[in-house]
Order: C-alpha cells, then sequence, then structure tokens
C-alpha cells in the first residue's frame, strides 16, 4: 500500500470523530419544551410549611434554547397566606422565571436568571403584597451548585424587606444503585430590617429514578427559623422538622 494511501486513511480517521461531533451538534434540538406535575405530601419553601402540612399539587413549563436561554413557569397550591391572616384568600403560588445557564469550565456550570413569585386572591386594605421578585446567580462544581439569590422588592410579604438574602448550596449525587440519587442542601435566609426573620434551613433526601419521566423523592427537612416569627394564626410553627414525600412526572 503506497504512502499516499496511507495518509489518506489517516485524515479519514482523524476527521471522523470531528463529523461525528459536528453530526450530532447538527442533530441537536434548536429548543425542547417540557412539562412536570408532582403530588407531595406537603409544600415546604426554604424549609417553610406552605401549605399547612396539608397535601399539595404542583406542576409547570419549561422552555429551553440551545443558547442556554430558558424560560419557565410553575405553579402550587398554597395556604400560607390564609393561615398567616384569615381575612386573606389566595390559594396559588405561580412563579414565572427566565435566564441563561451556560459552563464556564468542564463541569464548572453558572446560572443567571430572574425569577418572579405572584400570588393572586383577595387581600385587605393596607396589607404588604407577598408578590416578589428575585434575581439569582449560580455557579457550580459537578454535582455541587452554589446560588445566591437577592429580593428586588419586599420579601413575601415583610415589610420594608427590600434587598432580602437567600444563601442556597444543594448537590445531588448519584449513588449509581438502582437508580437512586441522593439529595442535600442547606441554606441561609435573611430578612431585611427583621433581625429575628434570619434562619438556616437543611434538607437530606433521596430520589429514586422510574425511568419514562417519573420519579419519587423523600426527605427529611428541619430549620432553625424563630417560633415567634415564624408561627402563624393557627398556632403552627411554620419551621418544624418534617418528612416530605413527592411523586414527579415530566413529559
Amino acid at each position: 500500500m503506497s504512502r499516499n494511501i496511507l495518509a489518506a486513511l489517516a485524515l479519514v480517521a482523524l476527521a471522523a470523530p470531528a463529523h461525528a461531533a459536528d453530526s450530532a451538534a447538527a442533530d441537536a434540538p434548536e429548543y425542547t419544551l417540557t412539562a412536570n406535575v408532582t403530588l407531595a405530601s406537603q409544600y415546604r419553601y426554604r424549609g417553610l410549611m406552605q401549605t399547612n402540612n396539608k397535601p399539595a399539587i404542583q406542576g409547570g413549563f419549561d422552555f429551553t434554547h440551545a443558547s442556554g436561554l430558558y424560560l419557565g413557569n410553575w405553579n402550587s397550591s398554597v395556604s400560607w397566606l390564609n393561615d398567616g391572616n384569615s381575612d386573606v384568600s389566595a390559594p396559588v403560588e405561580m412563579d414565572f422565571y427566565g435566564g441563561y445557564k451556560g459552563n464556564l469550565a468542564p463541569d464548572v456550570p453558572f446560572d443567571l436568571g430572574v425569577l418572579q413569585y405572584y400570588y393572586p386572591g383577595d387581600y385587605p386594605s393596607g396589607y404588604t403584597s407577598p408578590d416578589t421578585t428575585e434575581l439569582y446567580a449560580g455557579v457550580g462544581y459537578g454535582p455541587v451548585m452554589f446560588k445566591y439569590s437577592v429580593a428586588m422588592t419586599n420579601l413575601f410579604g415583610f415589610a420594608d424587606s427590600k434587598y432580602s438574602q437567600y444563601f442556597d448550596l444543594s448537590g445531588n449525587f448519584d449513588t449509581g444503585f438502582w437508580g437512586l440519587t441522593v439529595n442535600a442542601h442547606v441554606g441561609r435566609q435573611t430578612v431585611r430590617n427583621l433581625t429575628d426573620g434570619a434562619y438556616t434551613d437543611w434538607k437530606l433526601g433521596l430520589t429514586k429514578d422510574f425511568g419514562q419521566g417519573l420519579a419519587i423523592s423523600v426527605a427529611y427537612i428541619d430549620t432553625n427559623a424563630d417560633r415567634a416569627v415564624y408561627t402563624n394564626s393557627r398556632g403552627r410553627y411554620m419551621g418544624r422538622a418534617t418528612g416530605l414525600l413527592s411523586l414527579t412526572k415530566t413529559f
């Protein structure tokens, strides 16, 4: 076999992986649209009860572009506003968010975005709106992500609480066994102009992936939130330790 033929075969061999990668990139969809629905034993957010220890139904939609841009909506039944004031009727939380995700380096993802919490309903005169807008920025390494959020409005109905902050360190660790993932989280909420409003929450859980977009999760959740601040009008401490069970289907 001549040297020219050997050289030609070598060039083909070297070019093949690049061609395969280009083909894979070309076959990747420009965007994806997914939906999800969850049945949960209760709804906890940043460690605090949102449905007075009662079950919640949740769901939403996510649009992701190949560029890294994304938009989404997520919704849940809630009762915490009425539990805190019987004159309030606001049984639904609606979240709208958008942002940009990418990678600073291999295994170093980042996430920048804005999140709007919206609670449609009826409120008495002079009631501080619970609607909240937060900006967030996150950076990760492997399975661990640190995320910082800052409120650009009052935080969940606390008066004069603009620029309250939340620090979130979370990790999801694939065990390599039976589709199980360990979920761990610790967070720190500060409430501006409310010293006793600051608290830490934490979670440890397991998620089982059954495939076909079906997953079940169990978790232990607890906080050190101040009882005087986070006890509702029904006498329930919103930061008490609890177990949580949820079933999620993604389409």
